[in-house]
């Protein structure tokens, strides 16, 4: 995907935490690919976003198109008609792109009624699908012209508030840093709360010693970036060089990107992740001013990128040789009123409470839970005592079946019929002989022979 198409489709907002490397001279000349990886919008979307530039970007025509474009076709969308003229396999691509990610927002929207425990039974996922704006619901299943307006105008509404909420965040967070600093100090006694606030005292006076920051944007500043950076005398400075240089993708323009990437030699007299007493959180707001303030001043056609052209114009203005030094956080009023740190500290209170409440919830439940488990092992070891009980049973009775008849002493039966044989009297004759009691009647069909 090449930086011009992001650029133009983005308005150059991608605002980078992360900062570019100081410019080599000598070095090969950086990937766009490399450069990209990092390039994150910050949207929900983003993927989907770069998905379809990348798949745009393969067909020439399309590519031919934007080379001509400028910053208002792209924003009035009629940048946006030339879909109907990309080839087939671009446009099947594109397809497949935006029914994946209906299927993804599907499966954001079921977690979200999940979580809230709403009932999604009869849910119209096309309805819930409008809450989107960055592609059309009415249509789930192919990539159309109106879809790449959609995308456009969403993605560039979106970004021109980013730079407005990354403000927003900074002020929470010194908001609670300060609820907790605080917090911390009344949890203290008095003889070590003066000792503590006597030590933050001291911290942010160190703080404050630093050296002159130059005004972004002035000679001063992009002389010492040219002197220390790029290693070249500070006697020949010449604006249009120094533009080439730091214009490190060769596109004809500083991005934001490139513009903030100026500011780490300033940023860096005030700033060092080593010290206790320097905030990367404030570095970060401080570089976000900074560039702020060089757009507000050099991006004449408000379309967040500096041509060569805009930059020469510039170095014309009375501005641009004040040696006036940038006055940091440290100099300029408080970003949060004692108001909105009481209004947070409410906010936070609450969310305390509805946490608390939810966690003696979740207890409940768990102890519940526990008492069920417990009688359920309780009815598990009855069912195998009685398990075992019938076990027993079945074997003794299968024991019993296995042995001979006894009597009522426990004798075997056939040693009774043995006694009763015993006890039979047996009739004998004088001589001791048995004495054979059958009829004496002659045998049967046997043959008569006459003596």
């Amino acid at each position: 995907m090449t930086a011009g198409f992001i650029k133009g489709l983005l308005l150059l907002s991608l605002t980078l935490v992360v900062w570019t490397l100081p410019i080599d001279r000598n070095a090969e000349p950086p990937q766009e690919e490399r450069l990209e990886e990092n390039a994150d919008t910050g949207l929900y979307y983003d993927r989907y976003l770069r998905e379809v530039i990348e798949v745009l970007e393969t067909d020439p025509h399309f590519r031919e198109k934007l080379q001509t474009a400028n910053t208002d076709d792209i924003k009035s969308g009629r940048l946006s008609k030339e879909l109907d003229l990309v080839g087939h396999h671009v446009r099947t691509r594109l397809d497949e792109l935006k029914r994946q990610e209906v299927s993804r927002l599907r499966m954001l929207l079921k977690a979200k009624l999940d979580s809230t425990n709403t009932q999604s039974v009869q849910m119209d996922h096309a309805s819930l699908l409008r809450q989107f704006e960055h592609l059309d619901p009415h249509n789930q299943n192919t990539f159309e012209a109106k879809d790449l307006e959609l995308l456009i105008a969403t993605a560039t509404k979106d970004l021109e508030n980013y730079d407005a909420e990354r403000h927003e965040e900074f002020k929470r967070y010194e908001m609670l840093k300060e609820h907790e600093r605080r917090e911390y100090l009344k949890s203290l006694d008095q003889e070590k709360r003066e000792k503590e606030e006597k030590r933050i005292e001291e911290l942010k006076e160190k703080h404050r010693q630093h050296p002159k920051v130059n005004a972004p944007g002035s000679v001063d500043q992009l002389r010492e970036v040219w002197e220390e950076t790029d290693g070249l005398d500070p006697q020949e400075f010449n604006p249009k060089t120094f533009f080439k240089l730091h214009d490190t993708n060769g596109d004809g323009v500083l991005d934001e990107q490139e513009l903030e990437a100026l500011f780490t030699k300033e940023l860096e007299k005030v700033y060092d992740p080593k010290n206790e007493e320097d905030d990367m959180m404030e570095m970060e707001e401080e570089r976000l001013r900074m560039r702020e303030h060089v757009m507000k001043n050099v991006d004449l056609n408000h379309d967040r990128l500096v041509s060569l052209e805009e930059f020469l114009k510039s170095t014309d203005k009375k501005e641009f040789n004040n040696s006036k030094e940038w006055e940091t956080l440290d100099d300029t009023k408080p970003v949060y009123t004692e108001e909105e740190l009481q209004r947070f500290e409410a906010e936070l209170r609450d969310k305390e409470m509805e946490l608390g409440r939810r966690a003696e919830k979740l207890r409940q439940e768990q102890e519940l839970l526990l008492e069920r488990s417990k009688a359920l092992e309780a009815q598990k070891r009855e069912y195998q005592q009685a398990v075992m009980e019938m076990s027993q049973k079945q074997k003794e009775q299968q024991d019993i079946n296995r042995q001979p008849p006894s009597g009522p002493n426990g004798e075997l039966q056939f040693q009774q019929e043995i006694q009763k044989l015993a006890m039979v009297k047996v009739p004998v004759d004088q001589n001791g002989d048995v004495q054979n009691n059958l009829p004496a009647e002659p045998p049967q069909n046997l043959p008569q022979h006459t003596l």
